[in-house]
């Protein structure tokens, strides 16, 4: 079973049936696998913070939520991670790929690599970071996690856990 296809099976064993996406190389093949489910709502966004008002919308529906987007846009989604799904409490799983870091062929986006991980940790929003596709196997509890808790948590996805993407 490809990586693709066990992460989007990981998001539908836990209910997850609404999913909003912004394009990215390296989850391609993610959003590919998405978009051949049935039972998964697919809503393509332009931009990470209108995925994250989505992501309320649905969960306010009863429908529980993913995003998936780089981490190259972090920064235009802090207001609605604050002021919307954590003041709110509301669980948000986002699968975001780490850009920048070792093994990654574009050398513009190593810039926000840099600031990432401090951005997310001061918004104190729980990080799990995949490097090897073993790390993937926790995918599971990490969702029942952020569900249990009512918040967000990030699952970040380095360009060596692709590996040829």
């Amino acid at each position: 079973m490809s990586i693709h296809a066990q992460i989007v099976d990981d998001l539908i064993s836990r209910e997850i049936g609404f999913i909003t996406t912004v394009p990215c190389k390296q989850l391609a093949g993610v959003i590919a696998e998405i978009e051949d489910r049935d039972g998964i709502r697919h809503v393509p966004a332009n931009k990470e913070d209108e995925g994250m008002g989505l992501c309320a919308g649905a969960w306010l529906g009863g429908v529980r939520p993913c995003i998936i987007m780089q981490n190259t846009a972090l920064g235009v989604t802090i207001n609605a991670l604050a002021t919307l799904i954590q003041f709110y409490r509301m669980p948000l799983p986002m699968l975001i790929s780490y850009r920048g870091e070792v093994g990654e062929p574009v050398a513009c986006q190593v810039e926000m690599a840099v600031h990432t991980k401090a951005l997310l940790s001061q918004l104190h929003i729980q990080t799990y970071h995949f490097h090897r596709r073993e790390d993937a196997e926790e995918l599971p509890r990490i969702l029942d996690h952020t569900f249990m808790s009512s918040k967000p948590v990030a699952i970040l996805t380095d360009a060596t856990f692709w590996g040829d993407y």
